[in-house]
């Protein structure tokens, strides 16, 4: 569920920084970027963290 959540949280930050290049107007902003970007790392880390546990609880 977060990794799906990082992915496309990640998805549109790539898309908001493939439409300003292309275009030279971004959906989101230089905070709006910023909070994406950090949204999809934190979704990306509890992820793994998730499956780390889930791993030791197997063994």
């Amino acid at each position: 569920m977060y990794l799906i959540i990082a992915v496309v949280l990640f998805a549109i930050f790539v898309v908001n920084v493939v439409l300003g290049a292309l275009s030279g107007s971004p959906f989101l902003g230089d905070i709006g970027e910023m909070l994406m970007l950090f949204a999809a790392s934190i979704a990306f880390v509890v992820a793994v963290l998730r499956r780390e546990e889930a791993a030791k609880d197997s063994e």
